[in-house]
């Protein structure tokens, strides 16, 4: 299993600091999102001050962008850290698209995120052999590309697209179209056994590909404190967030499974009124018990080894590496991992 790391919402001029931090602590992979900040626009600054780390999105909003925007993107990274790139994407949900974003919301969103992938996939073949490009879909048409605006071909043409989703749809996807896939924070056991995985096989065994083929990446919740009174503040976080996930409609299939849908209801009415505050009180032992892993710096590693182990590929911390965090604690969670 590999032990990788999400970086905050942080300047740019942070940024080769903490890539740095990443690869001395023994990360393998680096993650970017799309949340307060651009999520590309650090990466290239995460290719020029590492050497061996794999860094990419987790996630970039794939319906606010077209294909051919992103495949120039894609291309330009992976030219630059030979091969390192990963590109992930997600869906976000419909009142993101069409309120934040300015754009439609699809009919079949799985439909437009698979031809999404294969448009860059299109598009990438194209500039690689010089061949014409001619992707026709329902929703996106790529037919025109001259050499005055197609790039060299590069040494690392096949460039990974993961995906994210948290519903059975998407996890068919990612086994049926991608190379991996980005599981919500918002998870327990039981989701990853009877959601992700089965929906992950079903979606391999359409496309002829083997499971093995299919990355399986999540962030964990964790509490990690030296002391319980450092764990009961970031139970206190955790409950907040998993508040806040469980408010959204989207989410609502994790709490159902537990039985927890008339919380997640309830959650959904509170965050209409704006009760933020009062929501984490929702949030009972058990279902920290479900989402989250506790433990101090020195044996959360291995907890969270025992506890993915034969589901994920790789791990992160949900909490983002920041530049003053102690990277001695850190790297002992990054060896428990992967050793």
């Amino acid at each position: 299993m590999k032990f990788d790391v999400a970086v905050p919402a942080a300047a740019l001029k942070e940024i080769p600091d903490l890539a740095r931090r990443a690869e001395e602590l023994g990360a393998a992979g680096l993650w970017s999102s799309e949340t307060q900040r651009h999520p590309f626009l650090s990466l290239p600054l995460v290719a020029e001050h590492t050497t061996r780390l794999e860094f990419g999105t987790a996630v970039a909003i794939g319906f606010g962008r077209s294909p051919l925007t992103l495949a120039h993107t894609a291309w330009d990274l992976a030219e630059q850290s030979d091969g390192r790139f990963i590109m992930g994407l997600g869906t976000q949900v419909k009142a993101h698209i069409e309120r934040r974003f300015s754009q439609p919301w699809p009919e079949s969103p799985v439909g437009k995120l698979r031809e999404q992938i294969a448009a860059m996939r299109a598009i990438w073949h194209s500039w690689q052999t010089g061949e014409r490009l001619n992707y026709r879909g329902e929703y996106y048409q790529h037919t025109l590309m001259t050499p005055f605006f197609s790039p060299p071909p590069i040494d690392h043409p096949q460039i990974p697209i993961y995906i994210a989703g948290v519903n059975a749809g998407l996890a068919r996807l990612a086994g049926e179209a991608a190379d991996g896939f980005h599981i919500h924070p918002l998870h327990s056991l039981r989701y990853l056994r009877e959601v992700v995985l089965q929906n992950l096989e079903a979606g391999t065994a359409r496309a002829g590909r083997s499971p093995n083929k299919i990355t399986r990446i999540a962030p964990a919740m964790v509490a990690i404190g030296a002391d319980e009174k450092s764990r009961t503040k970031m139970r206190d976080l955790m409950r907040a967030q998993i508040a806040f996930y469980a408010s959204t409609p989207t989410y609502r299939v994790i709490m159902q499974m537990h039985g927890w849908e008339e919380i997640a209801a309830q959650l959904s009415h509170m965050a209409a009124r704006k009760r933020w505050n009062a929501m984490p009180g929702l949030i009972s032992g058990e279902m920290l018990a479900e989402f989250v892993t506790e433990g101090s710096w020195e044996d959360i590693g291995h907890k969270l080894r025992a506890r993915y182990s034969g589901l994920l590929d790789r791990v992160t911390l949900y909490t983002p590496l920041t530049t003053g965090e102690n990277l001695g604690d850190w790297k002992k969670i990054a060896r428990a991992i992967q050793e």
